[in-house]
């Protein structure tokens, strides 16, 4: 059995499977050239469902296109229920909205290393920006080790994420190993990094802010993800906005799809073929903007790198092999936020 089948049925231990999410034709979707489905003209739609079908070698193909032109895409039919993802952003909603003193007290400053921390909304003096965004971060893998640090209040916390964690990590394992094989690399090259993937959880909260504000305020500033996806629920308030062709585009989120977008180590596991997206939150003086962000990556002693199969003469390694604890390691030294953190690991760096 494939090592990533062997994580989905240790996920699925316990849990019950939930049904696909979205059948129905979508309004205002148009499909390319490629045959892939666009969401408003600039945003593809990947069938996560069909990978388990006849379908599966076109679906693969879609994904392809999508990571390497635009490194974003939403996904449906994803198999977390409706349910799962109502139950998991009204709890975070319950969260954000408990008194400051009680989130106050999971947060850790200046410890980016605490399994789990508030962080409130700050003022950049020297840029003369607020970020006005609450989160809360929390590692998740193996949900055993972590779950009795998460907050009793509200009530519902620890149950409803946890079942929302195990689900988004079942998605994440699936999409990952078809992109993997969309990549071309070989079931060894695949599993090494399968075998270890771990899941981080963000709640992030965009509070409105009042007009005349706005020209020095953001929700957060642009960025690329450290991670091989990133996977994004939110509610249907738009606030992301991605950065294609040279200019920043708002996006529309769909009820019941996931976003993705394709992060740092993907980039360098690809050889530079998929490219990180660069992506920022703008502030609204209108409604205000939930979501949660489940961050995908290997563990700190993966080996990352593009695998030997995707080198050859006309395709020289771009990146050369470093391990996930090297890039985190420099990232809160170098502290960039964007994929130059990759930088250090150039062929030519040296």
């Amino acid at each position: 059995m494939p090592v990533a089948s062997d994580h989905l049925a240790s996920l699925s231990a316990g849990a019950k499977k939930t049904p696909q999410t979205c059948t129905d034709p979508i309004p205002g979707v148009q499909t390319d050239l490629y045959g892939l489905e666009l969401w408003e003209n600039y945003v593809p739609i990947i069938d996560l469902g069909a990978l388990h079908g006849p379908r599966r070698s076109d679906i693969i193909k879609h994904l392809a296109h999508a990571c390497q032109q635009y490194g974003f895409f939403m996904v449906k039919n994803h198999g977390i229920s409706e349910k799962i993802m109502n139950n998991v952003m009204g709890t975070a909603r319950e969260f954000f909205h408990l008194p400051e003193e009680e989130k106050m007290k999971l947060q850790s400053p200046g410890d980016f290393t605490s399994p789990i921390r508030f962080a409130p909304s700050i003022k950049d003096d020297d840029q003369n920006i607020v970020v006005s965004r609450e989160s809360l971060k929390f590692l998740t893998d193996p949900l055993e080790n972590y779950v009795n640090l998460w907050p009793t209040y509200p009530s519902s916390f620890r149950e409803a994420v946890a079942e929302y964690c195990v689900a988004a990590k079942r998605a994440e394992i699936t999409l990952t190993e078809a992109i993997f094989e969309s990549l071309g690399m070989k079931r060894a090259s695949m599993d090494q990094i399968l075998v270890k993937l771990e899941q981080n959880v963000s709640f992030n909260y965009y509070p409105t802010c009042e007009k005349s504000n706005l020209g020095h305020t953001v929700g957060l500033r642009g960025h690329s993800d450290p991670s091989i996806i990133t996977m994004l629920l939110s509610d249907e308030v738009p606030g992301l906005e991605i950065f294609q062709n040279g200019e920043w585009i708002l996006f529309k989120p769909l009820t019941n799809t996931l976003s993705v977008n394709v992060g740092d180590i993907l980039q360098a596991l690809s050889n530079g073929g998929y490219k990180s997206l660069l992506h920022r939150v703008a502030a609204s003086s209108d409604t205000e903007r939930l979501s949660i962000v489940s961050n995908c990556y290997p563990s700190k002693d993966t080996q990352i790198g593009p695998p030997e199969e995707l080198i050859d003469d006309d395709h020289p390694a771009m990146y050369k092999d470093f391990s996930y604890k090297e890039l985190y390691d420099s990232m809160w030294t170098l502290r960039p936020h964007d994929s130059t953190r990759l930088d250090p690991f150039k062929v030519c760096a040296d």
